[in-house]
């Protein structure tokens, strides 16, 4: 499926059923009174998460939502029937904003969460209502209240408790698919990740489950908008630890990491200071075993201890996913992660 993660859509609430104008017309009550009932209220446009979606695909096929107008009042002091309202299912994490004004109308970042995005309108009065001492017989009644029409910017950033980062081809991929059991598409060659994943791992020892997210992968010039990574880097913000992958394979994994590093401070926002852990992948290679010590202590000189694994053949993912454990059931521990692994 396609991942979508912003849209524009208009809303329209419905406007409110109009008031009526009539009279009783009773045997043995000559004059009669008037008995004009209320018109119905308009629908409401709301937007509700829901945990069963993970993109905003679904608005690239329709942009307009309206709700149901309100109906007439009728004779017999009878009120016309509201308008039904109009639900919008969206995914979790979904920011709605006016989009002509740019400004932030609701975070919607639990599940089951409700927003009314646009009220309908209200019933009319009928003219019984109007009826008083010096006017016995009103002949007016209201007319229904307008909807609200606006354009709504909805903005999707994925709720995670881990966030994977790396270069293409590190590994991240196989990673979430042994962490999580998730089913990415997995090739050799750059940018295989083309969309946001996501898993839930669980750990037997701690008995603590949590959600892990693979970006597609980051280059140098990630946060200036080059490859893909700068319209993905904004689903890292919701993220409480971030996972950095990096391949021992490669030339030099120390200059990737810091690489990887200057492209989170230099996105800024909440990343910068989130926790960080650094995995270091493909130890079943030869050029991974002859490098993963040195690397190791680079690593561990800039404060973050690090994990070699293999994503390949799962060795030492099961440190990773404990010290992810350790972290998360720990209150408020957002700060780089020292001392959490081994070597």
């Amino acid at each position: 499926m396609r991942f979508v993660d912003e849209a524009r859509i208009r809303v329209i609430s419905g406007s409110g059923g109009k008031g009526c104008v009539s009279f009783r017309r009773e045997k043995y009550v000559p004059r009669g009174g008037p008995d004009g009932g209320d018109g119905g209220k308009g629908g409401d446009v709301i937007i509700r998460s829901d945990p069963s979606l993970s993109s905003l695909i679904e608005f690239h096929y329709r942009q307009i939502f309206r709700a149901r107008k309100g109906k007439p009042g009728k004779g017999k002091k009878q009120a016309g029937k509201d308008g039904e309202d109009l639900t919008i299912p969206v995914p979790v994490g979904t920011i709605v904003r006016d989009a002509e004004t740019g400004e932030t109308l609701r975070d919607l970042a639990a599940a089951g969460e409700s927003y009314i995005a646009a009220r309908g309108g209200r019933g009319g009065r009928g003219n019984a209502v109007f009826a008083t001492a010096t006017d016995r017989a009103p002949r007016r009644a209201d007319p229904g209240g307008a909807g609200k029409e606006l354009y709504l910017h909805l903005e999707l950033k994925l709720l995670a408790d881990v966030g994977l980062v790396g270069l293409p081809n590190a590994g991240k991929s196989t990673l979430i698919s042994r962490m999580t059991g998730a089913t990415p598409k997995i090739a050799d060659y750059p940018f295989t990740t083309l969309t946001p994943h996501i898993g839930v791992a669980e750990t037997e020892e701690f008995g603590i489950r949590y959600v892990v997210a693979d970006v597609p992968g980051l280059i140098s010039g990630a946060h200036t908008g080059a490859g893909l990574g700068i319209r993905f880097l904004r689903h890292l913000e919701r993220t409480r630890i971030l996972l950095v992958i990096l391949d021992l394979s490669g030339d030099d994994p120390a200059g990737d990491y810091a690489t990887l590093i200057g492209e989170i401070d230099a996105y800024g926002a909440t990343l910068p200071g989130k926790t960080r852990l650094v995995a270091l992948n493909k130890i079943d290679l030869p050029e991974g075993r002859e490098k993963r010590e040195r690397v190791a202590e680079q690593i561990r000189s800039t404060g973050v201890r690090p994990f070699p694994i293999s994503a390949l053949t799962g060795e030492g993912i099961e440190e990773v996913k404990k010290a992810i454990a350790g972290i998360i059931q720990i209150p408020g521990s957002d700060h780089e992660a020292e001392g959490n692994g081994t070597d």
